[in-house]
């Protein structure tokens, strides 16, 4: 594993310190948002510095070797790159289709005044982050799934 992993991970550390010390000497509305940032980079920093001393291990660095040749194959295999190339195609476009739905139900729920609160709307665009996400590792999976029954 390359040094620039345990220098990124060490910086992410620093990052999350630097944003924990933030939230420990202001008092600001942001202070729960910051909290989740020092925590997430806090923490990502602390699983990169691990994976990095775990697989510069000597008994491990033959598995990493193995590893990572097998990802290099799987991540540049022809067929496997059309599928994801597909299946993010037809998230995209489900994506677009729920974003004018989205547009048109949020301008008139505005125009009757029911929804004037922000809160809603930065729930909402949590919620569709994550059902693109879902909505991607779905699709590719049913074109994994196809490859599976022609092989």
């Amino acid at each position: 594993m390359k040094k620039s992993n345990l220098l990124e991970g060490i910086l992410f550390i620093l990052g999350g310190f630097i944003f924990l010390c933030i939230v420990l000497l202001t008092d600001s509305v942001l202070n729960s948002l910051l909290i989740g940032f020092a925590s997430g980079s806090i923490s990502s920093g602390i699983v990169m510095t691990w994976k990095y001393f775990y697989w510069n291990m000597p008994k491990n660095k033959e598995r990493y070797q193995e590893k990572t040749a097998n990802e290099k194959i799987e991540l540049y295999d022809e067929l496997k790159i059309k599928l994801r190339d597909k299946s993010r195609r037809y998230a995209y476009a489900i994506g677009l289709l729920t974003i004018s739905t989205s547009i048109i139900i949020f301008s008139i729920l505005g125009k009757l005044e029911i929804v004037d609160n922000s809160r809603l709307i930065v729930l909402y665009l949590g919620g569709y982050f994550i059902f693109q996400i879902v909505i991607d590792i779905v699709i590719f999976h049913q074109f994994h799934q196809l490859l599976k029954k022609y092989e």
